[in-house]
């Protein structure tokens, strides 16, 4: 097998779900120039954070390996699902996220994707799973919405003003506003799911293949509420599936952390019961976050994102703890593997200093994200601050009005994520004043406060 496919389907990966070897046969086709259509990936995301870490970029970087030997990533926003909020990896019930918040949301997130995958168009797309979960009903315009509409009677066409909430008024709009047609260029038919849809898919899925999911499991055994709409999320990214393959002509293949698994798998459930080539399923290892326990995630404040400057990277890097070395060298970067065993290996032997495993591991993660300037610069910049007590040289600078409280400026800028972690912070001693107007959050990240 080619070297570079063995490696996709080995490195960091957690299962593998493919029929009959159905989708490893396209791709290694693709490889040698046998397979002409495009083999479509589906990385589905919820925007309820705006930024991109590490956690992520794992799958991104798994997806650029695949975009490589010639396949179309497609990055489904899950706009609307976004609303109910994916409870994978999750005891409680997640609020909603307001329309606006998602729509900044997710232009953040398409902006960022573009560090690690290729967005030429024969490789890359874009779409909101909205742009099917929404009717033409559903529409709400302003009255002061101006609709025009061409009408052709006996060879002459005359341009007409249609109120914008009638049906009609909503119906021209609908068309226009759709993905599937202004962006992607199709016209013979949208796809539109309807209650109907829904009920048709909900005839291939069990009840309790439904709550046997591990975390639905938990929910039951210690007495806490279970919601329907909690429920229905993974039928709902199972149809997007369905969907995705009728815009695209096939959705080959799905990728996810391995709290995705359930979900991913519900998807091939849903194809099938549409007579659909159902899509393969991958899901990867999940990176631990700063603390080398949790999860990464932007909530629990343990997170690396790749918006961070190269100093704040470098520095957050050398925070782990000494046992996530390797998982990290495996997880996100491009390190051998064969390196990685050599480096635990040593890391269990008294005569090799961690730190020094540790150095090298934050320099190969700014320069991915930064280039090999930008990690020596950090790496030159920590050395600097932390062995010699001084400041990074790329402080981040905010300017704030004299009266603003400082929570405010933290809040605004994304410095926390609420007034909840500034007060835990703050509590802890964790937010100091180091020099006029210049702040330390934790041991890594600086800012500075421009007073206007």
């Amino acid at each position: 097998m080619n070297k570079e496919v063995e490696e996709i389907f080995s490195r960091g990966v957690g299962t593998f779900t493919d029929t009959d070897g159905v989708f490893k046969e396209k791709l290694l086709k693709k490889t040698k120039g046998e397979y002409p259509r495009d083999i479509i990936i589906k990385l589905g995301v919820d925007p309820s954070h705006p930024d991109i870490h590490l956690g992520h970029a794992v799958i991104l970087r798994k997806l650029r390996q695949f975009q490589d030997l010639g396949c179309k990533v497609v990055f489904l926003v899950g706009d609307f699902t976004a609303r109910i909020g994916d409870p994978s990896g999750k005891s409680k019930t997640r609020p909603e996220v307001e329309q606006a918040e998602v729509d900044k949301n997710a232009k953040t997130y398409i902006d960022q994707v573009g560090k690690i995958l290729r967005t030429d168009k024969h490789l890359f797309s874009w779409i909101r799973n909205s742009d099917w979960f929404t009717n033409v009903t559903d529409l709400n315009l302003p009255d002061n919405y101006k609709v025009d509409m061409d009408v052709t009677v006996e060879g002459k066409t005359t341009k007409i003003k249609i109120p914008p909430n009638s049906f009609v008024g909503k119906a021209v709009v609908f068309e226009q506003t759709r993905m599937q047609v202004r962006d992607l260029g199709l016209k013979d038919r949208i796809s539109v799911i309807t209650l109907l849809n829904v009920l048709w898919g909900l005839r291939a899925i069990t009840h309790s293949r439904l709550i046997d999911r591990d975390l639905f499991q938990e929910r039951i055994k210690t007495g806490q509420e279970l919601y329907m709409h909690e429920m229905l999320y993974p039928v709902f990214q199972g149809i997007d599936s369905y969907v995705l393959s009728q815009i695209y002509g096939s959705c080959d293949l799905e990728i996810g952390g391995t709290d995705q698994t359930f979900n991913m798998l519900m998807g091939r459930d849903i194809m099938k019961a549409n007579k659909v080539l159902p899509q393969a399923v991958l899901s990867l290892e999940i990176l631990p976050g700063l603390d080398g326990k949790e999860k990464m995630s932007k909530s629990l404040d343990n997170y690396i994102a790749i918006t961070d400057t190269p100093s704040e990277m470098f520095g957050k890097t050398m925070s782990i703890p000494d046992t996530a070395i390797a998982t990290y060298f495996k997880l996100a970067t491009y390190t051998p593997l064969s390196e990685i065993k050599e480096i635990e290996k040593k890391l269990g032997e008294p005569k090799h200093n961690p730190k020094d495993f540790k150095m090298r591991l934050a320099h190969e993660i700014v320069s991915i994200y930064y280039g090999e300037d930008g990690a020596k610069e950090a790496e030159k910049d920590f050395i600097e601050t932390f062995s010699k007590k001084g400041m990074p040289k790329d402080i981040e600078t905010v300017e704030a009005n004299k009266d603003t409280p400082l929570v405010e400026v933290f809040l605004k800028h994304g410095i926390v994520s609420s007034r909840t972690e500034f007060n835990r912070l703050n509590k802890e001693g964790a937010i100091k004043e180091i020099e006029n107007g210049v702040y330390r959050i934790g041991k890594h990240r600086f800012i500075k406060i421009q007073v206007s």
